[in-house]
């Protein structure tokens, strides 16, 4: 395997680059990654008709990573029960070292081939979840540990690397693959490789959700009404749906407790 993710830069002197320069490479690397995603695009659809079969059946969606790329799971994760006011449990983020690794670094948790395991069983992981492994690299011992398990155990599992032919996507029975190249600084794949899978989960859980029946139009009509922004846009959604004032709807807003919910009240009871 000939990881590019790890390859020299094609810029070298950054320390003396102008803040100008920095930016407008930077801004250039970060251009070629959608291209890289949307050449991604059908293993992307196949990992997501997966996904979505197993939800529907009572699955849930586990990621597991370490680092950036841990993180980054759990961050989708964590937003899906705001966004589509599913149970926290449905999506869930397992990052090496814990969740005291969001914050800092824990020293070669990444490297504990058997720790995914556990931390996937401590959540008493089934045969009607999926596992995806998120890696940059793809060589993630962590990431490689827990699905090898999960395969053992007859679970579904997929990966977002950025990198072909990788240990982790040969584990995965959907991996998918987003070649983003060398980083502006060589090897910090928080960067291209972090952007890459960033877009791959919004797509993963997004479309996911909206398999599940959790948009309507292109609406969140479950988001948690957890500020006033979100009130507020809840309250201008009931109002398009139903005719109403803003008061009226904002006061039924307030009793149904979501969009969904108002306005099934409104319709049923018109």
């Amino acid at each position: 395997m000939q990881a590019s993710t790890e390859r020299d830069s094609h810029y070298n002197h950054l320390e003396q680059m102008s803040v100008a320069e920095i930016l407008q490479h930077i801004n250039y690397e970060d251009q070629t990654v959608a291209v890289a995603v949307r050449k991604a695009l059908p293993q992307i659809e196949k990992l997501i008709t997966v996904v979505a079969a197993r939800m529907k059946e009572g699955g849930r969606l586990f990621y597991i990573g370490a680092g950036t790329s841990g993180r980054l799971g759990v961050v989708d994760a964590s937003e899906c029960p705001p966004t589509f006011g599913v149970p926290f449990d449905w999506v869930v983020g397992i990052i090496a070292g814990g969740d005291g690794a969001i914050r800092k670094a824990v020293e070669f948790a990444e490297d504990d081939v058997n720790q995914a395991w556990k931390d996937l069983s401590a959540f008493n992981v089934t045969d009607k979840d999926v596992v995806v492994g998120v890696a940059a690299s793809g060589t993630t011992p962590y990431v490689i540990g827990g699905l090898k398990a999960a395969n053992q155990n007859k679970i579904a599992t997929g990966c977002v690397v950025c990198n072909n032919g990788s240990p982790v996507a040969a584990e995965a029975n959907y991996p998918v693959e987003v070649v983003t190249g060398p980083e502006f600084i060589t090897g910090s794949t928080r960067m291209k490789a972090g952007t890459a899978q960033k877009l791959v989960l919004n797509m993963l859980s997004t479309t996911v959700m909206i398999q599940l029946g959790r948009v309507k139009g292109n609406k969140m009509v479950d988001m948690q009404l957890s500020n006033n922004k979100l009130v507020n846009r809840g309250t201008k959604m009931v109002m398009s749906e139903t005719g109403l004032d803003e008061t009226t709807a904002a006061d039924l807003l307030k009793k149904q407790g979501s969009v969904r919910k108002a306005v099934d009240f409104y319709n049923q009871n018109k």
